[in-house]
């Protein structure tokens, strides 16, 4: 069965089953900036969300840079996504979605480079580790993001949208080759903090995303224990563990 018009649907913000523990508030680097660019990173910007792994990205960029952000939520329950007007934004039909006065944005990974660069954040770095930091994104967006995904899905899409039960055999052969890939990362990740040189960028967040909602998803994350330190990492930035804004519930 084929996922919900969003694929990756994360269950409700603040749900049990994001294991980042808490810790300590952190603070994104302020770097020096031009005037030019302190007015134009204080321009607002509008950002259409929903909890779901994709907008995940983007709000944890945004709240990590305190990037001047109006939320707007998108309510995927009632095909908002699908409305008119959303769909002039995004004709794809899905989140998230960035307007920064006339320039609109879509796909998360681009969202996120946008918002680093904006407020001349070494998240997106302006120098040959630029195209390390894209061979990861796309690593993560073609090979390990997709198989872990899948794993999201049948066990936590599939019961929050009550369309059946996990399909055990695809949940062992996704299981198997995420296995694969974490090799990959987990030999990556042996002597290194960060995916990238020595510092957090874009490729950690996205390469990450499924991994807070692990044990419920069986995720094997236990097996690869670098992983799960490079995990256990991010967990202490509090934009990674609690990345969306408060939404209103409907009457």
């Amino acid at each position: 069965m084929k996922p919900p018009p969003q694929a990756c649907i994360d269950l409700p913000a603040g749900h049990a089953s994001c294991h980042c523990p808490a810790k300590a508030s952190d603070t994104a680097v302020t770097e020096t900036e031009s005037p030019f660019r302190r007015i134009l990173r204080r321009r607002p910007m509008k950002l259409y969300w929903s909890n779901v792994t994709s907008p995940r990205k983007a709000c944890v960029v945004a709240k990590y840079l305190q990037s001047p952000v109006e939320y707007a939520y998108v309510d995927l329950d009632r095909g908002e996504q699908k409305a008119p007007e959303y769909l002039a934004l995004n004709p794809n039909g899905k989140v998230p979605t960035l307007v920064d006065g006339t320039r609109v944005l879509w796909e998360s990974d681009a969202i996120m480079c946008h918002l680093a660069a904006r407020s001349d954040s070494d998240l997106w770095p302006q120098d040959d580790r630029q195209i390390d930091v894209l061979r990861w994104l796309s690593w993560a967006g073609q090979e390990f993001n997709p198989v872990a995904s899948q794993l999201y899905f049948e066990y936590i899409i599939k019961p929050r949208f009550n369309i059946g039960e996990p399909d055990v055999d695809a949940a062992g052969r996704a299981q198997e080759a995420f296995r694969q890939l974490a090799a990959i990362l987990e030999n990556h990740l042996q002597d290194r903090r960060w995916l990238v040189g020595k510092t957090l960028t874009v490729a950690d967040f996205s390469l990450a995303i499924t991994l807070p909602y692990a044990e419920a998803a069986h995720i094997p994350l236990a097996e690869f224990p670098a992983i799960q330190r490079w995990h256990d990492t991010l967990c202490e930035i509090d934009a990674w563990r609690e990345p969306f804004p408060e939404i209103a519930v409907a009457a």
